[in-house]
């Protein structure tokens, strides 16, 4: 599936994580707003106790990539860090390790079951993935490999900020010789380098 299409039906998001729009918005908050508003979302509360439709979410995104651009969307992506629910991350290694771990403690089925459970330590299906391949050589570089519904630039942002977290010149690269998003890709892959 390209970007903007949920992979199933009902997917939730926690009401912390629709924050990043705002947050990522800067001075322009009242454009994320009216987006927001428009896609269905009225009475926003950014707890993690709330959910809120994937679909309309990616609606959003889908409108701020044609009405704002890429920027905002990799400015929104470097938001997610501080407003999603995290397993403890103490290194970089572990915090692009265990990305795909702590997209899916943020989403819930339409059953309302968190897809990952951290006791049981089992992933649930339907929003796709974040893979970390460590390069093997010792050298400070990783792909990572993005089957999302979500924007290239937005998922750069959130690569490019989980890495900078513990090492501040961290830098994530689109390889453009991969499939992408922006051009009905179901995936898109990017070199991380510290």
């Amino acid at each position: 599936m390209a970007q903007f299409k949920p992979y199933a039906e009902g997917i939730e998001v926690r009401g912390t994580i629709i924050r990043s729009t705002i947050d990522g918005m800067g001075v322009f908050k009242n454009v994320a707003f009216k987006i927001l508003s428009d896609v269905g979302f009225d009475n926003i509360i950014f707890s993690e106790d709330r959910w809120y439709s994937q679909k309309k979410w990616l609606e959003a995104f889908r409108r701020i990539s044609e009405e704002v651009g890429p920027n905002t969307l990799f400015t929104i992506g470097t938001k997610i860090m501080k407003n999603a629910v995290l397993p403890p991350l103490n290194t970089i290694e572990e915090a692009l390790s265990l990305m795909d771990i702590a997209y899916h403690m943020n989403y819930r089925d339409r059953k309302g079951r968190i897809l990952y459970d951290p006791v049981k330590k089992v992933m649930s299906e339907g929003i796709g993935h974040y893979k970390c391949i460590m390069a093997k050589d010792g050298k400070n570089k990783a792909i990572m490999f993005c089957d999302n519904p979500y924007p290239c630039d937005f998922d750069r942002g959130i690569i490019t900020e989980f890495s900078r977290k513990f090492s501040p010149f961290a830098k994530a690269v689109h390889i453009d010789s991969k499939p992408c998003r922006k051009k009905g890709a179901d995936s898109c892959t990017y070199l991380v380098t510290w």
